[in-house]
C-alpha cells in the first residue's frame, strides 16, 4: 500500500500541492471563525445531579447565576443613607445599560446580612443580562461594564467581578497569550530548525505539516462548535501540538530521504521508500496517537472532550499531509532538500555515533542504569502522594486582573458563598412541607451553613393531585426550594463536605442536591469515575497497537510500563510546582491555591502518553528494521538508536520549546499545561528512551520478540509488516 502511494505521489506531486494550498485556504478562511464560537466553561459534568438542578432552577424557577457581580465599597457603613444613595445612583445607570436584564442589591433586596461584609462597609449587587444572550455579546457586554464602572466612583469604590466578567478576561488572555507564544515560539523554532535540519530549505519542510494540522484542526472544531461545546483552551493544544508533529514528522520523513538519496536511489525511489518506511511509521503511530488521545471523549466535561476533538483533528491532518503534500514537496525539491547549508554534518548518516555508543554503554551495565534511573523516577514522583485534587478558578488569573481582584475582594471579606449557594429541591410528591423545613432547620445546626432559607414554593406547569393529595412524582412537577450558603468558598473542601453530608443524609424520595459546590463535587466524581475505563483504554491501545506492530508480547508492556513511571515524574513535578509555589522565576507568577488541577493533570498525562507512543513507534520501527535483517539484541538496539535518538531528541526538544512558551501565559493551567507537557517530553527523550529501553530491551535479550503462538498466529495474519 505504501509503495504504490509513493508511485502515485512521485507522479502527481505537482496536483497534490495544489489540492494542499486550496485546502489551506479554504480551512484557514472558514476555520479562524472558531475563535469566536468557543467557550471558557466546561468543567461541570452534565449528567450529574447538581447539572439537573441548574436546568431546573433556570427553567422552572427562574432562577441563575448572576453575570455580573458588583462589590460597592464604602468609606462607611453601607447603612448610612449617603452610602445607599450612591450605590443607587450607580445601580440606576447600570440597569440602563444595554442588555441588562435586572439589578439586585443589597439595598433593593431589604439589607439581607448575607449580602453585607462582615466589617459592614462594602455590599454586593448583581446584575443579570437578557436571557438567551449569545456568549460573544455578553463577553463584550461584561467588559464594557467592568471598564466603565471597576474603580473608584465618588466616596466608594467598585470592584467588578462575577461570572461574565471572569470569562472574558480568560478568553481574552488566552487569545493574547497564544499570539505571544507564537511569536516568541516561531523564530526560536526557525533557528533550531535550521540547525538541526542542516539547510535553510529542509528546515521549512515541517511548516507544510504544521500548517495543515492547526488550519485543517481550526476547521474541524469550528464545525464541532456549531453542534456542541467546545472549549477555548483546546487552541493551545492545536497550536502546540501542530507545531510539534510537524517537526517530529518532517525529520522523520525528510531524514530518511536523505538517506536513501545518499545512498543513491534516484529520487522517485527515494520517495518511495521514504513512504514505505518512514511514511508507515507516521501512519502507525498517528492511529496510536489517535487513540490515546480519543480517550478524553469517555469524561463527560466538554473541556476535556474538546481536547480530544483537538488531539484527534491534528494528528490526523499532520498524518496526512506528511504522507501526501511533504512527499510530493520532496519529489519535487530532490537533492535542492539540501541546499543552502547551515551544518555539513548533519547531511551525512552515522552508522555509528554518539547514541550508538550510549546505547552500548547501557546495555554493558543494564542493571545498574535500571535501578538508578526509576530511583531518579522514584524521587521525581514522591511529591504527587501529596497531590490534593481540585478545579480552576477566577484564580488562574493573574493577582492584578480586575476580575480576579474582585473575587479576592469577595472572598476576604464576605462571610460564605454569597452568590453560590447550595441548592436541594424536594419533590413535592416525595416530600411534605412539614419534612422540607425539619430538613432546613436540621442542615441550619450544621456549622459551615451560614444561612439557610426555603424560598416560596414554585409551581411548574399544570399539575393534578391524585387521590392522597399529592402531586405525581415527575421532573416537571412542584418542588420545594432550599437554599444554604457555606461559610466556606465554592470550591473549598468545608463547602464539599457539607454538599457530602447533605446527600448522606436520609432524604426524602427524588430529593437533588445542586449549586456550585455539587457542580464541582460532581466534576470531580465525574473525572475520578471515568479514570479507570480511560486508563484500560489507553493500556489495551498500547498493547493491541505495538503488538502488532512488532509481534512482541513485551515490548507494549515494557512500553505501558515506562509510560506510567513518566507520568509518575511528571505528576510529581507538576505538584511541587503549582501546588507548592516553587519555580516561579521560571514559570512566571501565579496564584497558589494549595490544590492542583484534575482537568488539567488529565490533558497533560493524555497528551504526555500519546507523545510518548509516537517516540515508541519512532525508536522500535529501526530496532525491528534492523532485528528482522537478523541483527542481535545489543546490534539492533544500538543501530536503532543511533538512527532514531537524534531525531526523537531533536523533535523533543523543539516540541518542549513550543510548549514552553505556554508559561509565558497569564493563566495557571496553561501554564501548567506548557510545563507539565514540555517536562513529560524530555524526561521520556532523554531517561525513558535513552536509558531505560535499551537497558529493559538488553536484560530482556530473545524474549524481546517473544510471543505464544496463538498471538503469533494473529500477528502474522494481521500485523503491520513492510
Amino acid at each position: 500500500m505504501f509503495e504504490r502511494l509513493g508511485h502515485f505521489i512521485v507522479r502527481r506531486s505537482k496536483a497534490i500541492l495544489a489540492g494542499y494550498v486550496i485546502f489551506l485556504v479554504v480551512a484557514g478562511a472558514l476555520g479562524f471563525g472558531v475563535f469566536n464560537s468557543m467557550k471558557t466553561q466546561g468543567y461541570d459534568n452534565p449528567k450529574s445531579d447538581s447539572a439537573r438542578v441548574d436546568s431546573i432552577l433556570q427553567k422552572d424557577f427562574n432562577a441563575r447565576e448572576a453575570s455580573v457581580v458588583f462589590i460597592i465599597d464604602s468609606p462607611t457603613s453601607v447603612d448610612d443613607p449617603a452610602a445607599a444613595t450612591a450605590a443607587a445612583d450607580l445601580l440606576t445607570k447600570v440597569a440602563a445599560e444595554d442588555h441588562v436584564e435586572k439589578v439586585e442589591s443589597y439595598w433593593s433586596l431589604g439589607k439581607p446580612a448575607s449580602l453585607r461584609s462582615i466589617d459592614g462597609k462594602a455590599a454586593l449587587a448583581t446584575i443579570y443580562f437578557d436571557k438567551g444572550i449569545d456568549s460573544e455579546l455578553a463577553s463584550s457586554v461584561a467588559k464594557h461594564i467592568q471598564e466603565t464602572y471597576d474603580g473608584k466612583v465618588g466616596a466608594t469604590t467598585t470592584y467588578v467581578g462575577g461570572m461574565q466578567t471572569i470569562y472574558h478576561a480568560i478568553n481574552s488572555r488566552i487569545q493574547t497569550d497564544l499570539a505571544r507564544a507564537e511569536s516568541i515560539a516561531i523564530p526560536l523554532n526557525i533557528i533550531m530548525l535550521m540547525i538541526i535540519f542542516g539547510t535553510a530549505v529542509s528546515a521549512g519542510l515541517p511548516m507544510v505539516v504544521a500548517l495543515s494540522s492547526i488550519f485543517g484542526s481550526f476547521l474541524t472544531l469550528f464545525v464541532i462548535s456549531q453542534f456542541t461545546d467546545v472549549s477555548v483552551f483546546a487552541l493551545n493544544l492545536i497550536t502546540g501540538l501542530g507545531m510539534g508533529l510537524g517537526i517530529d514528522y518532517a525529520l522523520l520523513i525528510v531524514n530518511r530521504f536523505r538517506e536513501e538519496l545518499h545512498a543513491g536511489h534516484s529520487i522517485e525511489d527515494s520517495v518511495t521508500r521514504t513512504v514505505t518506511t518512514a511514511g508507515r511509521t507516521v501512519f502507525f503511530s498517528g492511529i496510536a496517537v489517535m487513540l490515546v488521545l480519543g480517550a478524553m471523549t469517555m469524561f463527560p466535561q466538554y473541556f476535556l472532550k474538546s481536547f480530544a476533538y483537538a488531539g484527534v483533528s491534528v494528528v490526523f491532518f499532520a498524518v496526512i499531509a506528511s504522507l501526501t503534500a511533504l512527499p510530493a514537496t520532496l519529489a519535487l525539491l530532490g537533492h535542492k532538500v539540501d541546499k543552502f547549508k547551515i551544518r555539513k554534518s548533519v547531511l551525512t548518516t552515522k552508522e555509528d555515533g554518539a547514541w550508538a555508543w550510549l546505547s552500548r554503554a547501557v546495555m554493558k551495565r543494564p542493571v545498574i542504569v535500571i535501578v538508578g534511573a526509576i530511583a531518579l523516577l522514584a524521587v521525581m514522583a514522591a511529591p504527587a502522594l501529596s497531590t490534593k485534587f481540585g478545579q480552576v478558578d477566577e484564580r488562574v488569573l493573574p493577582a492584578s486582573d480586575r476580575a480576579a481582584i474582585a473575587s479576592q475582594v469577595s472572598r476576604e471579606r464576605f462571610d460564605g458563598a454569597q452568590t453560590t449557594p447550595i441548592e436541594i429541591l424536594v419533590p413535592r410528591s416525595s416530600g411534605t412541607l412539614a419534612q422540607v423545613d425539619a430538613l432546613a432547620t436540621k442542615i441550619s445546626r450544621d456549622p459551615a451553613a451560614v444561612t439557610v432559607t426555603t424560598p416560596d414554593l414554585y409551581i411548574a406547569g399544570t399539575t393534578t393531585t391524585n387521590v392522597a393529595g399529592q402531586l405525581p412524582n415527575q421532573e416537571t412537577d412542584t418542588y420545594s426550594r432550599i437554599t444554604i450558603v457555606s461559610k466556606y468558598g465554592p470550591r473549598d473542601p468545608g463547602s464539599v463536605d457539607l454538599v457530602n453530608e447533605i446527600r448522606s443524609t436520609q432524604l426524602p424520595a427524588g430529593t437533588i442536591v445542586g449549586g456550585a459546590s455539587a457542580i464541582y463535587s460532581d466534576s470531580q466524581s465525574g473525572i475520578s469515575d471515568h479514570l479507570p475505563a480511560v486508563l484500560i483504554w489507553l493500556s489495551i491501545a498500547t498493547l493491541v497497537v505495538l503488538f502488532l506492530y512488532t509481534g512482541s508480547v513485551l515490548l507494549p508492556i515494557k512500553a505501558v510500563f515506562l509510560n506510567l513511571l513518566s507520568l509518575s515524574a511528571t505528576l510529581g513535578v507538576i505538584t511541587w510546582v503549582f501546588q507548592g509555589g516553587h519555580l516561579q522565576w521560571l514559570t512566571g507568577k501565579f496564584t497558589v491555591t494549595g490544590v492542583t488541577d484534575t482537568s488539567s493533570l488529565v490533558l497533560v498525562a493524555v497528551v504526555a502518553f500519546g507523545l510518548s507512543m509516537d517516540y515508541e513507534v519512532f525508536m522500535l520501527s529501526r530496532i525491528k528494521e534492523e532485528h528482522d535483517r537478523g541483527a542481535n539484541t545489543v546490534d539492533a538496539v544500538s543501530f536503532g538508536l543511533q538512527r532514531s535518538g537524534r531525531i526523537i531528541t531533536a523533535a523533543a526538544i523543539l516540541i518542549a520549546m513550543v510548549f514552553l512558551t505556554f508559561l509565558t501565559s497569564g493563566v495557571t493551567n496553561i501554564k501548567v499545561l506548557g510545563l507539565g507537557t514540555a517536562f513529560a517530553i524530555l524526561l521520556d527523550a532523554t531517561i525513558v528512551r535513552g536509558l531505560l529501553v535499551p537497558a529493559l530491551m538488553r536484560v530482556a535479550g530473545k524474549w524481546n520478540w517473544w510471543a505464544p503462538k496463538p498471538l503469533t498466529a494473529i500477528y502474522n495474519r494481521f500485523g503491520i509488516s513492510d
